[in-house]
Parts: structure tokens; C-alpha cells; sequence
């Protein structure tokens, strides 16, 4: 009988402590990811051309932050017309910003003089995790109080009507 209620107390024991991991690491996991309406976290960082980016120095303009890699093949396809966008959109209020996550300075550098891409660049290794970003691209349109508007998980066509009427909405607003 002894073992009996020992053998429940060690499984009642592993059960509660395996709901704790399952809740540690959700919590962990969540506890970090920026979503629409959040207050994006800030930072600082020094952009290729030697210019020194934060998020607070954008004076007044719509901030796009892009989260991008050389070797993620949806961000080679998103690049082409986000750099366009930039270019569209650099005298209307809208700042480009992609970080690149890449820990190979020569994978990166390849790749923007590859793309010679219309906006800011920069490589970090830091920024993404404050935003919780794991899997690229990803992209955050930031206003001038430093709220994201929205969030895009996904590689975009940066110059589909849609997409371009909301940004055009923000400006007007």
C-alpha cells in the first residue's frame, strides 16, 4: 500500500511540474513579442554610411522597421519592392529601416551590394529580440510616438495598392 501513494504522489508531482514548463516556456516565448498597439522597444544602433539610428530620431516620420536576413529566401523576394516603397515614399514622412540579423558580415554585405537596397540598412544582432522576432521578415510600422501600428509576419509586396493605401491613410492622419 506505502508504494501505492507514493507512485500517485510522484505522478500527481511530475504532472505539476510539467505544467509549470509548459507555463514557463509559453510565458518566456510571449512575454516578449510586439504586437499592434504595443509601445516599440526602443533602440539604438548605427546604420551603414555611419549614421546613428534610434527610435526616438525619426522626427515625426512614419517608421518602417523591417527584420530581414541574406540567406531567408521570402526577404530576397520582399526586398525588391520594399526598396521601391522606400523610394516612393522617402519625401512623404516614411523612414526604412531593415536590420539584418545576419552573423556573417560578408553574407550581409553581399547582399546589399546585391539589392543596393533605397533604404537604411544595418546589421544587429540584438534589436529583433526586443521585438520578438524570430522568424523573417518581419516588419513593424512605428508612428512618431513610437506605438506600432501594425505588424507584418510575412513577406509583403510593398507596393500593393492595399498596403500603400494604409500607409497613405497614416500620413494623412
Amino acid at each position: 500500500m506505502p508504494s501505492v501513494k507514493i507512485d500517485r504522489l510522484l505522478r500527481a508531482g511530475i504532472v505539476v511540474l510539467a505544467g509549470l514548463l509548459v507555463y514557463v516556456i509559453y510565458g518566456s516565448i510571449h512575454e516578449h513579442v510586439v504586437v499592434a498597439g504595443d509601445k516599440a522597444p526602443d533602440f539604438a544602433i548605427t546604420a551603414d554610411g555611419g549614421r546613428p539610428v534610434s527610435l526616438p530620431n525619426f522626427g515625426g516620420k512614419l517608421l518602417v522597421l523591417n527584420f530581414w536576413a541574406s540567406w531567408c529566401q521570402p526577404c530576397l523576394e520582399e526586398t525588391p519592392s520594399l526598396s521601391e516603397f522606400a523610394e516612393q515614399y522617402k519625401n512623404k514622412g516614411v523612414v526604412v529601416l531593415a536590420v539584418s540579423v545576419d552573423k556573417d558580415p560578408a553574407a550581409y554585405q553581399k547582399f546589399v551590394e546585391r539589392f543596393r537596397p533605397a533604404f537604411l540598412t544595418a546589421r544587429d544582432s540584438k534589436i529583433h529580440e526586443e521585438y520578438g522576432t524570430f522568424i523573417y521578415p518581419e516588419t513593424y510600422i512605428i508612428d512618431a510616438g513610437g506605438h506600432v501600428l501594425q505588424k507584418y509576419a510575412e513577406p509583403e509586396n510593398w507596393l500593393n495598392p492595399n498596403l500603400t493605401g494604409y500607409i497613405d491613410s497614416l500620413l494623412k492622419s
